[in-house]
């Protein structure tokens, strides 16, 4: 099927086989790498980074759409979503995470996660802190015997001759060589994709998956909604947009800006950043409250008490970070309750995966994505060990590269990975094309991007120093397209995405957006099924 070239035996400066491979090592790939050995599965765990110290959540505490087993209380917690998420929810996919999330997180109290004891002596679970929640999984995969290739990250699958996804290659970019991984199921758990924002915990994530997965013919699912914008302090990276709930914000000369906020407001700050500096202030913040926020996550002030700014008392200048698929809700096209891809052998978890299903058009924030993590996590890796059982031995299996950009000898140079991202960025950071979005600035801007591409496709292998590089550069080349593409198509404003000539949501176009393609980018629409609400 596939015209890439064979791996042979001697390949790699490493090889293993496996029954499943985990690409990621955040909370969704640690999830399922222990769910699937917890099933007897051989499991290897790639990360690009360091596995409990890598990605969004690692640096950062979070929420957790953690709710009591209270029909009512459940309820609400649905309900509340679907009108902001322009009724694209699936509820038997949020019932089943609901289910699934109160079970993992009552087990990670069992295994011993400090969750804090409120006055009344209960445990309150509704939130992690990252070093803590990460380092505790680390441990409970090596624990369960996964291997882990630290600083380790993934450049392309394999695939065998039917198109099932059979393995993949990659760097050991402390060891300057490569690996390869056999395996009879993969699991994509490799995170968004935030361009490179410096958001904190989000310079690694730059759409590897989406990449790697459309090589093999995989699709996405709501790309459309990968607008998002988090508000952070103009010298620091954290975007714990929450606190900005307590904040007043203002231009230069100190008037307030209407209709700014962190909730339904920050198209406001949008729109008063394109003309000038705003600045912030935590000033509604009650005085009782203010050693609980530092309580809570100290590292949103640590940039502040670096500069002598105290934000109780003091302006200081604001901006607005993309964050992207990482906070948006687009991803790869979930096909069923197992987290399989449209491609066999593939399964995807995480930020990876679209999140359309529990939180619809608009962005759940840090909680509903890591209740996403942990159950998405938990049935990829439950399939994934299960489709290897069931596929039994691959011993005689032959398998092909399925990479393209930068890893295969083309006809012309290799290109320039920085100064393509920085071009990447000018179509993607501005607030003119990707937040108030319209025909005029979408058409010309994916036109752009198309050539990029086709550039990028023509040139030549790149070097071991710059291949990592290059093929982050071809993933988030890759990812607006995708985003632009599914912007286009919908006409109309639902959720996060907001097409200005089109300000309403239009109940005709209640229905989901798929995309995939690599060198021709294609569009198409999906029903949103019969357990989904109806009232859209």
């Amino acid at each position: 099927m596939l015209s890439g070239e064979v791996i042979s035996e001697g390949s790699g400066s490493v090889e293993f086989d496996a029954d499943v491979l985990v690409l990621g090592g955040g909370p969704a790939g640690t999830w399922a790498a222990c769910t699937a050995a917890e099933r007897g599965a051989r499991v290897i765990l790639a990360d690009k980074g360091f596995c409990g110290s890598s990605g969004a959540t690692a640096p950062s505490g979070t929420g957790v759409w953690y709710i009591e087993a209270d029909a009512e209380k459940r309820e609400a917690a649905m309900a509340s979503r679907e009108v902001l998420g322009g009724y694209l929810q699936d509820r038997l996919w949020m019932h089943r995470v609901l289910d699934r999330t109160f079970d993992s997180i009552n087990l990670l109290a069992a295994r011993g996660y400090p969750f804090p004891i409120d006055a009344n002596g209960h445990s309150r679970r509704n939130s992690l802190q990252g070093p803590e929640y990460m380092r505790l999984m680390r441990r409970q995969t090596q624990e369960a015997s996964v291997l882990i290739l630290d600083h380790s990250p993934a450049l392309e699958l394999l695939v065998d001759d039917t198109g099932a996804v059979a393995g993949a290659t990659g760097l050991r970019r402390q060891r300057g060589d490569n690996w390869v991984v056999r395996a009879k199921s993969v699991i994509m758990a490799t995170g968004g994709c935030a361009f490179l924002s410096k958001a904190l915990g989000c310079n690694l994530l730059t759409g590897d998956g989406y990449l790697m997965a459309a090589e093999a013919g995989a699709d996405l699912s709501g790309m459309e909604f990968s607008n998002a914008y988090a508000i952070s302090a103009s010298f620091s990276s954290v975007t714990k947009t929450l606190f900005y709930k307590w904040a007043s914000f203002t231009y230069e000369n100190g008037e307030i800006i209407p209709g700014a906020g962190s909730q339904g407001g920050r198209s406001a700050i949008a729109r008063a950043l394109m003309v000038g500096p705003v600045y912030a202030q935590l000033d509604q913040v009650e005085p009782g409250m203010q050693a609980t926020l530092r309580l809570a996550q100290p590292n949103f002030f640590l940039p502040f008490d670096r500069v002598g700014i105290n934000p109780f008392t003091q302006r200081f200048p604001i901006t607005l970070l993309l964050e992207g698929t990482v906070r948006g809700t687009g991803g790869l096209r979930i096909t069923d309750e197992t987290c399989a891809t449209s491609v066999a052998g593939l399964f995807a978890a995480g930020d990876a995966a679209t999140r359309e299903l529990i939180c619809g058009g608009f962005t759940g924030g840090g909680s509903h994505n890591a209740a996403w993590a942990m159950s998405s996590g938990y049935w990829a890796g439950a399939a994934a060990a299960d489709h290897a059982k069931q596929l039994g031995t691959t011993t005689k299996r032959q398998v092909f590269r399925a990479g393209g950009v930068a890893l295969r000898s083309r006809t012309k140079a290799s290109f320039n990975p920085n100064e393509t991202t920085k071009a990447v960025q000018d179509e993607v950071f501005p607030f003119k094309r990707n937040y108030f979005r319209t025909a005029d600035q979408l058409v010309p801007s994916l036109d752009r991007l198309n050539k990029l591409w086709q550039t990028i496709n023509h040139a030549d292998a790149a070097d071991r120093d710059q291949v990592l590089r290059a093929r982050e550069c071809a993933a988030m080349i890759a990812t607006a397209r995708w985003m632009y593409r599914s912007a286009l198509a919908r006409q109309e404003s639902r959720g996060m995405h907001r097409r200005e000539e089109f300000p309403h949501q239009d109940h005709k176009q209640h229905h989901y957006i798929t995309t995939g393609g690599l060198d021709d980018v294609w569009t198409g629409t999906r029903p949103v099924l019969a357990h989904a609400l109806q009232d859209a």
